[in-house]
Order: structure tokens, then sequence, then C-alpha cells
């Protein structure tokens, strides 16, 4: 089974199309590395809970949305070595200023033990 790497960030909502635009940037990269696929969700429909939620989950703040994303390999294996990949190129530097607050996100790796339907 495939293997996916699962990230939530804060992102200023008036930084929505300049995160677009760095992740669509990133997506060309980590398919040229061997991604099978990679999608960036704009949250609308992200209720805040009693006793966790994703707003919490990364600190966010007034103004800012959540984004939810995944990139799917073929393997951890595929995975770890498609992130050196990126990691090492030269087109992944990061901008002077960030459209999101990095220490804010978070990310882990999945191994996929339940997949349905098309992909």
């Amino acid at each position: 089974m495939s293997y996916v790497d699962g990230f939530v960030i804060p992102v200023p909502e008036d930084q929505k199309d300049a995160y677009r635009k760095m992740a669509e940037e990133a997506a060309v990269l980590f398919r040229e590395a061997g991604a099978t696929h990679v999608v960036e969700c704009w949250g609308n429909d992200v209720p805040e809970g009693k006793v966790t939620d994703f707003h919490g989950a990364v600190k966010a703040e007034p103004g800012e949305n959540v984004v939810f994303s995944w990139i799917t390999w073929p393997s951890k294996e595929a995975r770890d070595e498609g992130n050196r990949k990126v990691m090492a190129d030269p087109r992944m530097k990061m901008p002077d200023v960030m459209p999101f607050n990095p220490q804010r996100m978070i990310f882990a790796g999945f191994e996929v033990i339940v997949e349905a339907g098309e992909k």
C-alpha cells in the first residue's frame, strides 16, 4: 500500500493566493521526486470543537484559516528518497517571507491501512 505525508497549516486569510502559488510550485517538485498525488485544501467548513479541533491543533489565530494537505507516495522508502531529492533541489528555496508560520504547521507520515474508491 501507499504512504501518505499529512499536514495541517494555519494560513492568514489574506495570504491564500501566495500560499496557493507556493504550494503549486512545491507540488511540481514533489511529483518530479516520485509523489503520486499532492492535495492542498483550503478550509471552508472547519468547526471549532469543545475539546480539540484543527484550529487548536495549529494554534490558529484570528484571521487565519486552516489548510489540510497530503502527499501520497508509492511507499515510505519512495517518500524518504523523494523528500531528500526535494530538499536538495535549489527550486525548493524558501521565500524570505513565508505566507504562513511554519512553526505552527503539524505534519507526519502515515502508513495506509485501508483504501477504498477511485485513486
